[in-house]
Parts: structure tokens; sequence; C-alpha cells
């Protein structure tokens, strides 16, 4: 596979990460909490990233991302930026 498509959420710490997967794991919605949460530009369109094949994005986040299943969820990822959830959407 050489692209796939993901959202995510960017926070600055660890503990807002698990709890922004807390409330993932009793059904709230990723694009709003994406919409509400991130501090990256792509939270206003609800995460989305559009997509994206390996050697672009850094390697922790592309790891993690394309090791998911798709509609799958990360656990928090930790890059430079900060702390990521990732749902990989195809």
């Amino acid at each position: 596979m050489s692209t796939i498509t993901a959202n995510h959420i960017l926070v600055e710490t660890l503990e807002q990460a698990q709890d922004l997967q807390r409330q993932l794991t009793e059904g709230a919605s990723f694009t709003d909490l994406a919409k509400s949460h991130s501090k990256c530009p792509s939270g206003s369109r609800g995460g989305d990233l559009g997509p994206f094949g390996r050697g672009q994005m850094v390697p922790e986040f592309e790891n993690a991302a394309f090791g998911l299943d798709v509609g799958g969820f990360s656990e928090p990822v930790q890059t430079q930026f900060g702390y990521h959830l990732i749902n990989r959407t195809a």
C-alpha cells in the first residue's frame, strides 16, 4: 500500500491524550474531539490529514498510522509536536 488516509488529534500532554482516548472508547466522535481539542490546523477539518505515504510524516507518527487497521485508533503517540491520537480511515 503506497498511501493511507488518517485523522488525528494533537495535544500537548500525555494526560490530555489519555483523557481523549478514554472518551473515544466511551463512544465520543473522533471528528468532534479533533475540532474541539486538536492544536493542529487539521482540527478544523475533524483532524483529516488526507492521503499520505511513507516518508511524509515523522517516523513515530508514520509507524503508528501504517500499523493501524482501517477504522482503528492508536494509543497516544509522542512526537516532537506533542501527543497524537490517530484514526486510520483508509
